[in-house]
């Protein structure tokens, strides 16, 4: 059993800035991508931010210079600095990690429950 914990979002006014996080915990062996995806209102889930075990990261064009992510292996932790926020980055963020368990080969996905992030104008 794999679980990511988030924390992190809240309300914050346009221009400001947050902070989410993500812990993954259990039976990890391994932890390849990491990343964080978003949902608004009445729209698909979207990539927002996604990074590597090697430290390679992916951008969104709509976030990119002003969203930064990284991660802490050791820890299992994904973080998603979030600075000049507009009110269109209003979304409920998700954390996702593709990892392996002890004694499998094959990598599996989890999934957090969700933080909601709300930028107001």
């Amino acid at each position: 059993q794999v679980q990511l914990v988030e924390s992190g979002g809240g309300l914050v006014q346009a221009g400001g800035s947050l902070r989410l996080s993500c812990a993954a915990s259990g039976s990890i062996f391994s932890i390849n991508a990491m990343g964080w995806y978003r949902q608004a209102p009445g729209k698909q889930r979207e990539l927002v931010a996604a990074i590597t075990s090697g430290g390679s990261t992916n951008y969104a064009d709509s976030v990119k210079g002003r969203f930064t992510i990284s991660r802490d292996n050791a820890k299992n932790t994904v973080y998603l600095q979030m600075n000049s926020l507009k009110p269109e980055d209003t979304a409920v963020y998700y954390c996702n990690a593709d990892f392996r368990t002890y004694g499998s080969l094959d990598y599996l996905d989890a999934w957090g429950q969700g933080t909601l992030v709300t930028v107001s104008s």
